[in-house]
Order: C-alpha cells, then sequence, then structure tokens
C-alpha cells in the first residue's frame, strides 16, 4: 500500500476490493455466499487446485464474515491481497 491517497482513505469503516486465494475449488455458483465475490480456479500453479475470490466488501466485517465461511469450509488460506483501485 505505497499510495499515500489510499492509506488517507482506507480505514476499518471503508469498503475496499480484495483478491483471496485459497486451496481448494470452488464452484460459481457459492458466489452469493462470499459477498458476490467472482470466483475463478487454477490447476496450472504451484498450489493447486487454487480458488480465487475478487470483489469488494462493504468494510472490514464483511471481508471477516467472508474469511470465516472460508475458514468454516476448511479450505486453507494462500492469501489476502488489497487491491488498489
Amino acid at each position: 500500500m505505497s499510495n499515500p491517497e489510499v492509506k488517507k482513505q482506507l480505514k476499518f469503516s471503508s469498503g475496499a476490493r480484495y483478491r483471496i486465494g485459497v486451496k481448494g475449488f470452488l464452484d460459481d455458483s457459492w458466489s452469493e455466499r462470499f459477498s458476490d465475490m467472482r470466483i475463478s480456479n487454477q490447476t496450472d500453479g504451484i498450489i493447486s487446485p487454487l480458488a480465487v475470490l475478487e470483489g469488494s466488501v462493504m468494510d472490514q466485517t464483511e471481508l471477516i464474515g467472508v474469511l470465516n465461511n472460508l475458514y468454516e469450509m476448511h479450505l486453507p488460506l494462500v492469501s489476502v491481497t488489497f487491491l488498489d483501485d
């Protein structure tokens, strides 16, 4: 997060875009459970299969909800990346 403008705007209660990677496979039909994040699956990387969720959350509470859903599904977390719009 090197952009000073982003540092000023990013707050606990503000919305943001994230990319989340987990080891496993997720069908597109699960998108609603994960705050309507777009789901894609990769099978050609070091970690395979890798499900990637990408989208916006309203605040950190919603982000934690997405992460808790992944935890409850026993999908190992690979990465969480803030996407600078």
